[in-house]
């Protein structure tokens, strides 16, 4: 069982470039076997032809708008002017295609994937239809956009959501994981074995940029052990272990996008919380 350790979980802005994309995360360069991604920004009336080999893809502006050509389909994308003024419509491009996008004024856009051997069809995801959840309460606070969840649009393998959390709240608290497979005494499933990606975005103050914290830690049986300051265009990498919290520094709003697949044959986002933390989900309901 291989273990990660700092520079292999976490990446700063830039070092996990190339010359098309600002982040390239791949199964082979994350060092395990099912998510993935890519950051690519374009400049104004710029394209990017994206081939979609064995993985589906989500296109999901970050910021700006674009057209998305794939197969038969195009797919006009109003998008947003940031991360944090609004969710966005999004595209979903199948296994084995070739997509291409455009942009008249610009942008940057995420491409989360997942390995499938399963090949659905290109789709359209309007914003209006993506579920907007308030989790938490208190200084543990935050909004979560559910894109590309069971139950809020269909994928084989494919998971993503974004997290949006005030300045000096705690978010992905209690911390959790999902890295195996386990059903209860009855046969139930209670926990899905799925790699994980943090796409990090911070709100800059009125002096300048601003920054969060990641925690990542293990077990004896898996060690791991993460203590990230991250920064706007940082990612970190989660094989295994209780992640969490992501601790927004006070007066710098938090962004991060959730990238999520696995083996599994069912899709499915089930969590075990750390038994040592779990106990605050019991006082949300008495918190606003």
């Amino acid at each position: 069982m291989s273990t990660y350790h700092l520079p292999k979980c976490q990446l700063p802005k830039g070092t996990s470039a190339d010359d098309v994309y600002d982040l390239a995360i791949t199964p082979e360069s994350a060092g395990w076997g099912h998510s993935g991604l890519r950051i690519v920004e374009l400049a104004p009336g710029g394209s990017h032809t994206l081939a979609t080999g064995d993985a589906e893809f989500l296109v999901l502006p970050l910021s700006g708008s674009c057209t998305v050509s794939v197969d038969d389909k195009a797919f006009s994308l109003e998008g947003r002017s940031g991360v944090f003024d609004s969710v966005t419509d999004f595209a979903y491009l199948p296994r084995a295609s070739e997509a291409f996008l455009s942009s008249a004024s610009g942008g940057r856009f995420a491409l989360p994937s997942a390995r499938t051997e399963a090949v659905l069809p290109p789709r359209y995801g309007r914003k209006e239809d993506v579920p907007v959840e308030a989790r938490g309460a208190g200084n543990c606070a935050r909004t979560v956009n559910n894109y590309c969840l069971p139950g809020t649009f269909d994928a084989d393998q494919l998971l993503v959501c974004e997290v949006l959390t005030p300045g000096g709240n705690w978010s992905s608290y209690p911390p959790h994981k999902h890295d195996e497979a386990r059903v209860d005494a009855d046969g139930n499933p209670v926990e899905s074995e799925l790699e994980e990606i943090y796409y990090f975005e911070i709100a800059e103050g009125p002096q300048g940029p601003g920054f969060a914290y990641q925690r990542v830690y293990g077990t004896e049986e898996r060690p791991i052990d993460v203590l990230a300051e991250v920064r706007s265009g940082d990612a970190v990498l989660v094989p295994h272990g209780w992640h969490g919290p992501s601790v927004a520094a006070p007066g710098h709003d938090l962004y991060y996008l959730n990238v999520m697949a696995g083996p599994g044959q069912d899709r499915a986002w089930l969590i075990c919380d750390d038994p040592a933390h779990g106990w605050v989900r019991t006082t949300w309901e008495t918190r606003s």
